[in-house]
């Protein structure tokens, strides 16, 4: 399947990654959605589902938003258009939406965030507005008309009067109308205004990028919970001063010293960062195996061929090191040595886990241990 419409995965990367959107025709031929508007609607009663219902005008105020979860009645009540029902993290619930993400594996593992569902009956908008992230939008169901291009930020005037960020001039450049199957991908920051003309259905694609706060305020906090974080600047050195309100160079020196002893670790500052970009968004779905598995269990359906599979709401990454790996799973990381630092790129490489490959670890008691792990945690499932 020629998902990127005759453009190669690194040819995509270099002219339009981040750089300018893309109209995909027939990106997936014959698409048939695999989840229905009452299906959505069902998802959006549930407690552990994130939803929103936003309806373009309501009691006089534009654009308002309304947060799940909903009840049915709300449902029934609804007008007959301009009103759009969004289900967030729709893959972490439906096997067969997060089976697309598969087709997006040229991006790395721990940029993506979920895949968004969108109902909408005719007219039915969430309004002219921007996005910080990469997002790729996937026509599913009906047909939806795009205006898009422009590159907006905070200093873009808004629609007053509502929570959401409503562009209020905004005109686009190029307008088109997407059919099942066509994908409209999109880089951060760029105008656009998706409008249902029929009962539509659009699932995004999205791929998150920290904010350098997210970056500070993680990191710190991981520091924070290492040994040394106990310790405290000394000063055995310390000199008598003209004035006690001073706050010499010697002390800013010994901070920033101290500063970039914690920072200049790369090690750490790897670690880190494998387990803060694969927690996973929701820990309503990664839920420990109801009948815990031992290795002697793991072993017999691996030499089996039983199909392994990631939970659909966990993340896998891994990072190399000169004498080790680093495989990180929701959060959590596992150190992998010698002969075991293979498996990590194979857990990795996608969702479906290549059993034949996996097979040859199968006699490794602590690889077992690993898997068996995994597996009782609830983020990896035979299917």
């Amino acid at each position: 399947m020629d998902m990127l419409g005759g453009i190669s995965p690194s040819e995509f990367l270099r002219d339009y990654w981040q750089k300018k959107p893309l109209v995909i025709r027939q990106a997936f031929p014959g698409f048939q959605c695999p989840v229905s508007q009452d299906e959505l609607a069902g998802l959006a009663c549930e407690e552990a589902v994130e939803s929103r219902i936003v309806v373009e005008e309501h009691n006089g105020k534009p654009w308002q938003l309304f947060n799940g979860p909903f009840t049915p009645d709300r449902f029934a009540e609804m007008p007959e258009q301009d009103w759009t029902l969004l289900v967030q993290g729709l893959d972490h619930w439906v096997p067969d939406v997060a089976d697309l993400l598969e087709h997006f594996r040229f991006i790395p593992n721990w940029r993506l965030d979920d895949i968004m569902a969108s109902y909408a009956p005719k007219g039915g908008s969430v309004g002219p507005h921007y996005d910080m992230y990469d997002v790729f939008l996937l026509q599913a169901q009906g047909h939806r008309r795009w205006t898009f291009g422009g590159k907006c930020d905070h200093t873009c005037p808004r629609v007053e009067g509502t929570p959401l960020r409503i562009l209020s001039s905004w005109d686009g450049e190029e307008t088109v109308v997407l059919e099942p199957g066509d994908m409209l991908y999109l880089p951060p920051g760029i105008g656009h205004y998706g409008v249902a003309e029929d009962d539509c259905i659009t699932l995004s694609v999205g791929f998150r990028s920290p904010t350098v706060d997210d970056v500070l305020t993680s990191f710190t906090d991981f520091l924070s919970q290492r040994p040394q974080a106990d310790e405290h600047l000394d000063d055995p050195d310390l000199q008598l001063q003209d004035n006690p309100g001073t706050i010499g160079n010697e002390v800013i020196d010994r901070v920033d010293a101290v500063i970039r002893e914690q920072l200049g670790d790369r090690r750490q500052m790897a670690l880190w960062f494998g387990q803060f970009t694969t927690a996973p968004k929701s820990m309503d779905i990664v839920v420990p195996a109801e009948e815990p598995a031992e290795p002697a269990d793991l072993e017999e359906a691996i030499k089996a061929h039983e199909q392994l599979r990631w939970n659909e709401g966990s993340r896998f990454a891994y990072h190399e090191f000169e004498t080790d790996t680093a495989l990180f799973v929701d959060g959590e990381q596992y150190l992998l040595k010698g002969d075991a630092q293979p498996l990590a790129p194979l857990l990795c490489a996608g969702a479906y886990i290549d059993m034949s490959a996996l097979a040859e670890f199968a006699g490794d008691e602590a690889l077992l241990g690993l898997l068996t792990n995994l597996y009782n945690q609830g983020s990896i499932y035979f299917e």
